[in-house]
């Protein structure tokens, strides 16, 4: 049976940026800390009008050019993001909607940071099971109005942006060839937006107490993203029978830059093997695997045969980590 591959990619992202220098002016905070404990430099932050839709369909765009595509040609379209513009209906049906895709089957994928590796693995299942010929994957986020600006632990780490690409099996590009997913609700607490939903619906004291926003016990997080990317990476390298020294490229989620220092040193990969965007863009949860993913190729380091590792860790929790290799 042939192989699910990606064969076009795109990326979206705000012009505005918030660097380091600007936060300081925010909170209690200095670009030495936070360059020191984040590796972050920068981050997009999109405006009134650059919904998460919005960013999503510009991106998708881009990656149906780059797949040599067209709407038309498009038999699914998947969307993975926690920062949705309603909570129904799907931001997938607006994306549907602005790219006049009428007709084409539409769905919102919430596996938070994880969400393009498991947007992956489930249009790599459509397209291998023959139900879909071609897949549009998503992965936009506009965290910027979820994050807490009052809280200087976390509203350094987070950025907006979308990252999109086509998955068929025809078409030249790169063969997905293992998916590893993970989850444990029972962590739920450590990283979470604790009102909105039916559990804590809207209300003044909601509101007041600023439960809207990003929470996250930071300790917490670092020691279960450690863990488990680790693990996920290293039964995908099983599931596939490949070893370390096999790995090109490592595309680890961009969430904190001693998180990739360890992986790296994990998986042997020298850091100039490692592909790094945090200094630009922060964590843009969902999207940020593939943002950082599409600038790898579009900077054509990769050659034929070369096998990239892209891996991620998120709330719910949820982790998982894929291999792509690039065709001849």
């Amino acid at each position: 049976m042939s192989q699910a591959k990606i064969v076009g990619t795109g990326v979206y992202l705000p012009g505005k940026i918030l660097a380091n220098a600007d936060l300081e002016k925010i909170v209690d905070t200095s670009d030495e800390w936070i360059v020191t404990r984040t590796g972050m430099k920068e981050r997009r932050i999109a405006s009134e009008k650059e919904t998460t839709s919005f960013m999503g369909i510009e991106a998708a765009k881009k990656a149906m050019e780059d797949a040599h595509v067209t709407t038309d040609q498009i038999d699914l379209i998947l969307v993975a993001t926690l920062s949705a513009d309603y909570l129904f209906p799907s931001t997938a049906c607006l994306v549907q909607a602005g790219l006049q895709a009428e007709g084409v089957a539409a769905l919102d994928i919430q596996a938070a940071c994880s969400g393009y590796v498991y947007g992956l693995s489930i249009a790599k299942a459509y397209v291998e099971s023959g139900m879909y010929r071609r897949v549009l994957l998503i992965a936009s986020e506009k965290l910027s109005t979820i994050t807490d600006y009052q809280d200087r632990s976390t509203c350094v780490l987070f950025g907006d942006g979308a990252c999109a690409a086509v998955i068929a099996k025809e078409g030249k590009g790169f063969v997905i060839e293992g998916v590893v997913l993970g989850a444990d609700g029972k962590q739920k607490d450590i990283l979470h937006m604790p009102a909105g939903g039916t559990m804590l619906p809207a209300s003044r004291e909601t509101v007041e107490q600023r439960l809207h926003f990003i929470k996250m016990e930071g300790k917490e997080v670092y020691k279960h993203a450690v863990r488990r990317m680790e693990a996920a990476a290293e039964q995908c390298l099983q599931q596939i029978g490949c070893r370390e020294k096999d790995i090109s490229y490592l595309v680890p989620h961009q969430a904190n830059m001693r998180i990739i220092e360890s992986l790296a040193k994990r998986f042997e990969v020298p850091m100039e093997k490692v592909f790094i965007t945090i200094h630009k863009y922060g964590n843009t949860s969902a999207s940020a695997c593939g943002i950082a993913f599409d600038e790898l190729v579009k900077e054509d380091k990769l050659q034929a045969g070369d096998k990239v590792l892209l891996v991620a860790f998120g709330a719910g929790l949820t982790w998982g980590a894929a291999i792509v290799t690039k065709e001849g």
